[in-house]
């Protein structure tokens, strides 16, 4: 039978590409976003191109309520889950002291509690099975932090130990746990760089460009493919800038 995938925050970036890896390697892929209906599902087409089965699901992945009612829907439609990648995602980029506290929330529920949701609903499918795979889509922040992204650092940083705490208890149920954590990739995310800006973060970068979303996809590809004693890693996939 075909496994089944799910990628939060999957209508564009990271998330859209890691869901047509999965489409054109034969899994049923289920994608979600929180607001961008008309690009997840032209990411849907795309994927049911692939001769694969799609559900898209619009919806706050940070909202309890909500992730049980996508997880409902992939238990009718599929019968369970074998893989969850946690990739939604968003970022602030301005001092502290200008957040307001809805701004804080903001990131740290898109792009943490969205985790625990996910995995809180997840894992009762991943032990009927007695195998799955957790991937969470990290970033280097998450490692060093970041001068004016001190929320979302700390998003990435608890994804960071999330990932090793989970993997610890799932372990010995045959389930493996591992985040990616992202250098600079070429992403709408880091749009708002201006050329000399972009030109100066290149020069950082010993691999001397940015990364692709491309090569984020084979990543969580292969860490869904991989041995069964890889768990609690947080692999960095920078360019060898960190």
């Amino acid at each position: 039978m075909k496994k089944t995938v799910l990628v939060t925050g999957s209508s564009r970036g990271i998330g859209r590409a890691i869901a047509l890896k999965f489409a054109q390697m034969g899994y049923n892929v289920v994608i979600s976003c929180s607001r961008s209906e008309d690009e997840l599902l032209r990411t849907k087409s795309e994927i049911e191109a692939c001769h694969t089965s799609c559900l898209a699901f619009v919806g706050d992945m940070g909202d309890y309520g909500t992730v049980e009612k996508l997880f409902d829907m992939i238990e009718k439609q599929f019968g369970g889950l074998d893989i969850l990648i946690n990739n939604a995602g968003i970022s602030y980029i301005g001092l502290l002291t200008d957040m307001t506290p809805d701004d804080w929330n903001r990131v740290i529920n898109t792009n943490l509690t969205s985790v625990f949701n996910c995995c809180f609903f997840a894992i009762p499918m991943m032990l009927r099975k007695k195998s799955g795979k957790i991937i969470n889509i990290s970033s280097i922040w998450g490692n060093v932090g970041a001068a004016c992204e001190v929320a979302y650092s700390a998003s990435k940083g608890g994804i960071n130990t999330f990932t090793k705490a989970l993997a610890k208890e799932l372990a010995p149920s045959n389930i493996q746990v591992n985040a990616i954590a992202c250098g600079a990739i070429d992403t709408e995310m880091n749009h708002f760089l201006s050329e000399e800006d972009r030109i100066r973060l290149i020069e950082e970068i010993p691999a001397d460009r940015l990364g692709r979303v491309e090569e984020v996809a084979l990543l969580a590809w292969q860490l869904a493919n991989t041995a069964d004693y890889l768990t609690g890693q947080i692999i960095g996939l920078d360019g060898g800038w960190i």
